[in-house]
């Protein structure tokens, strides 16, 4: 079954012929599950309207690289950062050519050149210009760059002639897109992941916590699913929607998530410890509210657990990966985590950077090892991040 679900879509549509043809795309993109972005070149608007699109995909369609309104809102760098696919369908031999020669002359192209996410060009052309050794050479270049080639198709062509150069189907890019993401790379993998805050109680009314907002834990949990993994997603407080086929289990304190962790971590082959645990907690809860008076108010704060280190104790224990967010020497900070509490794996970030963020740039780091994620939508970083986790796991 055609699945996109929570996988973030941008499609850019470029002036050819077969433009009318992402009118049916977009329908089945968003039927099966993917929130869909429209950038649209000004060629494009000649074959297909932008009202047309913007009512199909429910979202704003893009088209200027200076509008002052749609950098107010989401700038092209930020949607650059928030796709997980862009797909250019049609992709005339004009914008190949630019792409492949990066130019970032228009909305579109400049997309292309400022996203970590893959990029899939879907060719529609005639045939003596789909076979024109030029539009052969910029293919083979991208090809080189890992972009993914989705057709073209054989047949009859607007122009009259027959030949190679038809915008494969609505249907089938589709399907093409859905196979992206689809790689089962941790098929039959147990991951359990903490995220999100935890809340250290004062009184009934008032509580000790952070800024973290959960959402890279809950990107990890989506993208380990979507790799075939099977997920127990440990979760603090937050304000997400858990993700399709994931077994989320709430929790408020630090000792509460530390139970959650052990009741569930035996056959796990990962553990990734994301949450923003509470270092500290009342050393009394109050039963009821504090009243508030003139006279200052003393806590008495005792430690809470150190999860990751209880799961890095056990001994069957699974591959532990951490997190450290830091705002100073992030990369020596983390790799001190690292070494302390005996991980196999740490992502370093900036914590002034990443909490509430929807993109993140973290660097990993192994006792041998040391590699830079750039800044991109906190799902593309994590389908990274477990590709490098995928990696260890091999050699574990």
């Amino acid at each position: 079954m055609l699945s996109l679900t929570n996988k973030r879509l941008l499609l850019g549509i470029t002036g050819g012929i077969a433009a009318y043809k992402c009118a049916e795309l977009t329908r089945l993109l968003t039927k099966a599950g993917a929130d869909v972005r429209i950038a649209m070149t000004r060629a494009a608007t000649e074959f297909i309207t932008p009202l047309t699109m913007q009512a199909l995909s429910g979202n704003r369609v893009h088209l200027d690289l200076l509008d002052s309104d749609a950098e107010a809102a989401m700038g092209h760098i930020e949607l650059a950062r928030w796709a997980d696919l862009i797909l250019v369908a049609p992709a005339t031999a004009d914008f190949i050519a630019r792409i492949t020669h990066g130019q970032a002359n228009d909305i579109l192209s400049t997309l292309i050149l400022a996203t970590s996410a893959p990029v899939a060009i879907a060719p529609a052309m005639n045939q003596a210009m789909w076979a024109d050794s030029s539009t052969q050479d910029n293919l083979q270049t991208l090809a080189k760059r890992r972009y993914h080639i989705f057709g073209p198709g054989e047949g009859d062509q607007a122009c009259g002639d027959v030949g190679m150069g038809r915008m494969l189907e609505p249907g089938q890019l589709a399907e093409l897109c859905a196979g992206l993401f689809e790689t089962e790379l941790l098929s039959g993998r147990h991951f359990v992941i903490t995220g999100g805050p935890t809340r250290e109680a004062i009184d009934p009314v008032r509580f000790i916590s952070n800024h973290s907002s959960g959402k890279m834990a809950y990107a990890l949990a989506a993208e380990a699913v979507a790799a075939g993994a099977k997920v127990t997603l440990i979760s603090g407080p937050v304000n997400l929607s858990v993700p399709d086929r994931v077994n989320c289990i709430n929790v408020v304190s630090a000792n509460e998530m530390l139970q959650a962790t052990l009741q569930n971590i035996d056959g796990a082959d990962v553990f990734i410890g994301v949450a923003a645990v509470a270092d500290y907690r009342p050393e009394k809860i109050e039963p009821e509210k504090i009243k508030k008076s003139d006279e200052q108010m003393q806590l008495t704060l005792v430690k809470n657990p150190d999860i990751i280190s209880e799961v890095a104790k056990l001994e069957q224990r699974p591959l532990v990966v951490g997190f450290a967010a830091e705002t100073q020497n992030i990369v020596d900070n983390g790799k001190k985590k690292l070494q302390a509490k005996n991980l196999d794996m740490l992502f370093a970030n900036n914590a002034t950077e990443t909490f509430n963020s929807d993109s993140v740039s973290v660097t990993a780091i192994t006792p041998t090892a040391q590699t830079e994620l750039a800044t991109a939508n906190k799902n593309v970083v994590a389908r990274n991040m477990l590709q490098l986790i995928s990696e260890q796991l091999a050699t574990k």
